[in-house]
């Protein structure tokens, strides 16, 4: 009887062990200091990541997030000392804020890194483009618009060149005549 009271009694302090022991374990090694840097922590679609953990102990591990293509293959000297780093490219089509999970020593560690991904609409550029020519984009510029004003010759230039040609008629005719007098 007193062997099987031992028994019992041995029986339950191995079920207790084993609930409590893992979730001790899984309980540490989630509250552990493992953090993910994403630089630069706020990019675009198409854009490469580079990340940063610290807090893994061993050499190699993984990054991974919804924004990124693929996993992100992390490399260091040893992770307790040093950080892990590797590089991802963000997928087209995401925006917004995403947590980066990290797995190393075996286990996942959730929510330890976030990206943020923003979408940039590309400003469109006013014709001519300010590149190169030394400061001669600015005068193109002002030189296109004056042109594009002016679409010609209007009445206004037609009257002044015919008095400017009345003038020079009159300063013809009157020459002429002092000529002949003078003979």
């Amino acid at each position: 009887m007193r062997i099987r009271s031992l028994a019992v009694r041995g029986a339950g302090v191995a079920v207790v062990l084993a609930a409590v022991l893992p979730a001790g374990a899984a309980q540490a090694h989630d509250n552990g200091a493992v953090r993910a840097t994403v630089t630069p922590a706020s990019t675009a679609p198409g854009a490469t990541v580079e990340v940063s953990v610290t807090g893994c102990s061993g050499t190699t591990g993984t990054a991974g997030s919804g924004a990124f293509e693929g996993d992100a293959q992390l490399t260091g000297r040893d992770g307790d000392k040093y950080a892990l780093n590797g590089s991802a490219r963000i997928k087209h089509g995401v925006s917004g804020t995403h947590d980066v999970t990290v797995t190393c020593d075996g286990h996942p560690h959730q929510g330890v890194g976030t990206v943020r991904i923003e979408r940039h609409e590309p400003e469109k550029p006013v014709s001519p483009v300010r590149a190169g020519g030394g400061g001669t984009a600015h005068l193109t510029t002002t030189t296109a618009s004056a042109e594009a004003n002016e679409a010609g010759p209007g009445t206004r230039h037609a009257v002044i060149g015919l008095i400017l040609a009345g003038v020079a008629a009159v300063a013809v005719a009157l020459r002429s005549v002092r000529r002949r007098r003078s003979e």
